[in-house]
């Protein structure tokens, strides 16, 4: 079978490229042609662990917050075709419980974080000449459509980006950048790891056995890979969606339902 190269020779940020749906996405550009990759994640051990081929790619360490590090990375990014604002940390706890301290937590890097790429991602795709100057996707979460109980910050950063990716699609179409977010149900990620009662349940029970219970609350019964999601993120960006902006893509085997 020939590989899809409909990437071939362009140019892509991803954020929280280190792990998970960020890695996976990072990958599959690669596959599909990407000439280069700018990476970005506060882990840089799991940065230099991927192994993408032949593309050139810049590995950026620090977090997604910081303005500091967008104004150091702009110029990396002249002529960019493509970014995943993807990078995120999860949280727990009612609201009448979380304090104010890890309430601006979680939005530091899920929202402010999600703002300052996607800003500096369009900048340098208006720089460009080219009518069709590129495609973002913001990675969201059924959490921001659904309100689940328990996660107060992560829902509601959730729900403020697919609404700011719908904002910049009406604000850039215009200039032929295109804008969409994906809103991913359970996904078997690294993301789980930091929680108490995801801890438990492994300890008791193991990982898999976990995830499997968790995902009792999906129609299909069960969560979705990275590789998966990547895939959807990856249609969205190519030339197979040109015709595709300002939409928010629910991919959750049946959850919101």
């Amino acid at each position: 079978m020939t590989a899809i190269q409909d990437f071939a020779g362009r140019s892509a940020l991803v954020t929280g490229a280190a792990s998970g749906i960020g890695a996976a996405c990072a990958r599959a550009l690669a596959a599909r042609g990407a000439a280069r990759l700018v990476l970005v994640d506060v882990d840089g051990p799991g940065l230099d662990a991927l192994d993408l081929g032949a593309c050139d790619v810049e590995r950026v360490v620090g977090s997604v917050a910081d303005e500091g590090l967008w104004q150091a990375v702009a110029g990396s990014l002249t002529g960019l075709d493509h970014a995943v604002v993807n990078a995120g940390i999860g949280s727990g706890g009612p609201i009448s419980a979380i304090s104010l301290a890890e309430w601006r937590r979680v939005m530091a890097v899920n929202l402010d974080g999600a703002f300052l790429t996607l800003a500096t991602a369009l900048r340098a795709m208006e720089a460009k000449a080219e009518p069709d100057r590129g495609s973002v996707v913001v990675v969201s979460s059924t959490t921001g459509l659904k309100p689940v109980p328990g996660i107060g910050p992560y829902g509601v950063a959730k729900a403020a980006v697919a609404h700011m990716a719908r904002i910049a699609a009406a604000e850039n179409a215009r200039k032929g950048i295109r804008v969409n977010a994906i809103a991913p149900g359970g996904v078997d990620t690294a993301i789980w790891e930091s929680g108490e009662d995801f801890q438990r349940s492994v300890a008791a029970i193991g990982r898999e056995a976990t995830l499997k219970a968790m995902a009792k609350t999906t129609p299909l019964g069960r969560f979705a890979s990275s590789e998966e999601m990547a895939d959807s993120i990856l249609y969205l960006l190519s030339d197979a969606a040109s015709n595709i902006t300002g939409h928010v893509m629910v991919s959750d085997g049946g959850f919101t339902l």
